[in-house]
């Protein structure tokens, strides 16, 4: 049986946007018994409130700070050409839709792009179908699926076991031996960090 490490994350989270690039390297280097299980974490609530001032100012605030650890790229006209609203879920279902299309991956690129590179608002519904016909899914298909009660189930059900991993961050990686849980410290830019802390349970506790 194949241990497992679970990814949690929020398409529309900055950090996470900064993390995917290590992300996708660790993946390419984990050893062979371990399976990786992604969870949307879930951010913000579904809300069709503008964003306050106060808020968009620490959120880019906070890009800024990203950008000068890490180096990601982020595009700042997005305060200035989209109605930012604190609401990520929907775009959380949108990864969930698209896991059940196979293109899991690819949605969660599609977001990011068009949030931190494309100053498009991923909050919105509209934004989220055309991401989807844009990487291949039929977009009536997507757009009924978004709305379904199938793919709110599968939201809820990531959320109860984000709940269960005891996550209440993002981006997260939690190692399951067995029954038990093991946080991983993230490493930005630093993909031996993290595979080096797995190495090292791996070792003590005979994976």
């Amino acid at each position: 049986m194949k241990n497992k490490l679970y990814y949690i994350h929020d398409p529309m989270c900055s950090w996470c946007y900064a993390f995917k690039k290590d992300y996708d390297k660790l993946k390419t280097r984990l050893p062979n018994n371990i399976e990786i299980i992604n969870l949307v974490g879930g951010l913000a609530k579904d809300s069709n409130e503008d964003m306050p001032k106060e808020m968009q100012e620490k959120l880019e605030s906070i890009w800024y700070d990203i950008e000068n650890m890490t180096g990601t790229k982020f595009n700042h006209n997005f305060w200035k050409e989209c109605k930012p609203r604190r609401s990520t879920y929907m775009s959380c279902r949108a990864v969930i839709a698209a896991k059940e299309e196979n293109k899991e991956d690819e949605m969660i690129n599609a977001i990011q792009r068009a949030y931190y590179q494309e100053a498009k608002n991923p909050s919105n519904q509209d934004t989220l179908i055309k991401l989807a016909i844009e990487i291949g899914i039929d977009g009536e298909k997507f757009e009924n699926d978004l709305n379904s009660e199938k793919i709110e189930l599968l939201f809820q059900k990531d959320l109860q076991k984000r709940k269960e991993l005891k996550v209440f961050s993002f981006p997260s990686l939690v190692l399951q031996y067995k029954k038990e849980l093991y946080p991983i410290n993230i490493k930005f830019n630093d993909v031996d960090k993290i595979l080096e802390q797995i190495d090292n349970l791996s070792s003590n506790i005979y994976f």
